[in-house]
């Protein structure tokens, strides 16, 4: 009897123990991903794309030395960021990651951006943007939005003053986004004397980085050191982060990202370990692979000892064709260089490769034929990046000049309503420009073609308030006072996202912050030149305000700055607009094509700051960050007075500036005239 109660007793628990079992088997799962070291990444799982790649010898390689590439290396599979793994909805962990990495660039001191450790809610980074300054992980359009749920720590050798970096030997905390949250020069401190000491991250010597999040109290803390030395006690970092609407569920991502400029650079992670609700394990410095010390080259050896044994008596004769094949190639390909190059920074693009992208420079990827030359869209062979090609006429005698121009100053600015020098490339008899593909074109194609579309006026606003923008850079901002001297509806390009980018150039000058331009050669557009040009010839601050007054003037009414009457008479676009303020009709000025349907108190607004941005004065012309508060309404636009304006001067001295320079739309001085950028 006692038997046949115990059997059912027993049948009662076999569900409860089953239970626990499958319970303790979850449990270990989820432990079982909590951490884990790679010392060295040879047959290691890790999902990698783009140029990302593990080297024979154990490296995880993130670029491979391509330019304009991204690369990606995540742990395959996600970690459980949370207590309540089911619902989500439980306090974040605490984590901390620590990682050896190095940086091997084919300059001692010029490298692209560098490498950036991530915790992120996907590893799909597709639609991030090849422009080296976004490390593969956002674009412009989306760059800080809070729906890209990532935490990056940014290892950065490169300054992008959109971002507002501090040094090119930093590191940061971003969030969502390449602005840093905090960012300091890249080093440690000493634990013997609290001395902070400064580290290289383009030494090509490996060092050690430690990521450490603290649940409790939402910091994350940042070390980094030598490789030779132990954790330091104080770290280089501390901020708070949001880390639950990071991860806002239960899982996220962790690994690695890093893309390449126009410098060819290759970013390495030696080894990395990571661990949730405690310190990272320990790496074993000694096991590490090395880092090479110079970006490798293919070995002529090698290639010798392939092609001397198939070497024949057939040589002899082939050569002579071999030879002449490679004549004909080399001109077809022919470069020149000259030793003024080496000082500047952008990158050299091969004629070859150029070639290629725009297949041979037919007239079905010809873009448009201006002043200077002919731009073609091409599609570079390795990146498959579209790219516009400017082929500088060899004709004009201005050619060089321009060239040498758009090289020293687009090369080295970085804004996002500025067009993107990319490279350059130089053949005799022809120079090659290479920038960011605009797909809409120019600007003035939307304002002057009837057959195109009609941009509203919240458009027209938004590139008015773009193209300020880069003036407050070039002008205030930048290392150097860049004086555009061409500001135009021709020279402003728009991307897909119908935002203003200001390019060309060729005609700008540079100087220090503070010193005199010491320009005397009149130069710029018909209609768009300041009235004093026609009497100094000295360009300046003042002398690109009043061709933007020009510029929001031709935007705003959809009319040329110069036009000619029913009698064959050149009227001034600024006198019309001047007569309709002092009529007190100023908004009818407003292009005509938008119907009526704008705001007349922004449209009364901009063209009123026309009017006082083309003061005949120069002295009476607001400067360019007083500009960008009137358009931001962020400061009240003065009271205008007729005899504050005084346009018939104006109209006479601009009338003087049109006769002496009717011959031709821009004039400019020899090439010895640039000087060289900082």
């Amino acid at each position: 009897m006692g038997q046949t109660n115990r059997k059912p007793r027993i049948m009662r628990h076999i569900p409860l123990l089953l239970f626990l079992t499958l319970h303790r088997l979850r449990l270990a799962a989820a432990t079982a991903v909590d951490q884990f070291t790679f010392d060295g990444f040879a047959g290691r799982n890790v999902t990698l794309d783009g140029t990302a790649a593990v080297t024979p010898n154990g490296l995880l390689m993130l670029t491979n030395g391509t330019t304009l590439l991204k690369g990606h290396a995540f742990y395959p599979s996600p970690l459980r960021f949370r207590h309540d793994a089911a619902s989500g909805d439980g306090a974040v962990r605490s984590f901390s990651a620590a990682y050896v990495f190095g940086i091997v660039s084919e300059y001692a001191d010029l490298s692209s951006p560098g490498l950036a450790f991530v915790v992120a809610k996907s590893t799909d980074f597709s639609t991030a943007a090849l422009q080296s300054q976004y490390m593969g992980l956002a674009n412009a359009a989306d760059n800080g939005n809070a729906t890209n749920h990532f935490l990056a720590v940014e290892l950065d050798t490169i300054v992008n003053a959109e971002f507002g970096d501090m040094s090119n030997n930093h590191v940061g905390v971003n969030v969502n986004g390449l602005v840093s949250v905090v960012a300091d020069n890249a080093g440690y401190y000493d634990d013997g004397t609290g001395a902070f000491r400064n580290m290289s991250l383009l030494n090509r010597t490996a060092a050690q980085v430690w990521v450490d999040f603290d649940a409790r109290t939402s910091l994350v803390n940042i070390t980094m050191a030598p490789l030779e030395l132990p954790k330091p006690r104080k770290p280089l970092l501390s901020t708070a982060v949001n880390l639950s609407a990071i991860v806002d569920g239960s899982e996220a991502y962790v690994g690695f990202s890093s893309s390449t400029g126009v410098v060819a650079s290759r970013h390495y992670v030696l080894a990395w370990s990571f661990r949730m609700d405690g310190p990272a394990p320990p790496l074993n410095i000694s096991r590490l692979p090395a880092l090479p010390v110079t970006i490798t080259k293919p070995d002529p050896s090698k290639i010798l000892k392939i092609v001397l044994p198939i070497a024949s008596a057939a040589f002899v004769s082939a050569l002579a064709v071999v030879v002449l094949l490679i004549r004909r190639r080399r001109h077809k390909y022919a470069e020149l260089r000259e030793e003024w190059e080496v000082m500047f920074g952008p990158h050299r693009f091969s004629y070859k490769d150029l070639f290629h992208a725009t297949k041979g420079f037919c007239d079905e990827h010809l873009l448009g034929i201006g002043g200077f030359g002919r731009v073609y869209r091409g599609v570079l062979p390795v990146s498959r990046t579209e790219v516009a090609v400017k082929k500088v006429s060899h004709e004009s005698r201005q050619g060089i000049k321009e060239f040498v121009a758009e090289v020293v100053t687009i090369g080295q600015l970085r804004h996002r309503n500025l067009v993107q020098l990319l490279g350059y490339c130089r053949r005799k008899g022809e120079l090659l420009l290479i920038y960011d593909y605009m797909p809409n074109g120019s600007l003035d194609k939307f304002l002057h073609n009837q057959n195109s579309l009609v941009l509203s006026w919240g458009q027209r606003l938004r590139i008015i308030k773009g193209v300020a923008s880069s003036m407050l850079y070039l002008h205030e901002d930048w290392e150097q006072v860049v004086l555009h001297r061409d500001i135009k509806a021709s020279n402003v390009l728009i991307d897909a996202e119908m935002n203003a980018r200001l390019g060309d150039f060729g005609l700008a000058r540079l100087y220090d912050h503070g010193t005199d331009p010491h320009t005397t050669h009149v130069i710029g557009t018909r209609g768009y030149l300041a009235p004093e040009l026609g009497h100094t010839g000295r360009a300046s601050k003042a002398s690109d305000v009043f061709a933007f007054g020009v510029f929001m003037l031709e935007v705003s009414c959809g009319r040329r700055p110069v036009v000619q009457d029913e009698h064959g008479d050149h009227r001034l676009l600024l006198d019309w607009v001047f007569q309709h303020w002092r009529q007190g009709t100023i908004t009818d000025a407003v292009d005509p094509r938008l119907h009526g349907d704008f705001a007349v108190e922004d449209a009364s607004r901009v063209l009123k700051l026309s009017l006082l941005c083309s003061h005949p004065l120069p002295g009476a012309r607001p400067g360019i960050r007083q500009i960008v508060q009137f358009l931001d309404g962020s400061m009240p636009l003065p009271e205008l007075s007729e005899t504050h304006l005084s346009f018939d001067l104006q109209a006479l001295m601009q009338n003087q500036a049109l006769k002496a320079h009717s011959s031709s739309s821009a004039v400019a001085g020899n090439i010895s005239d640039i000087p060289a950028a900082r």
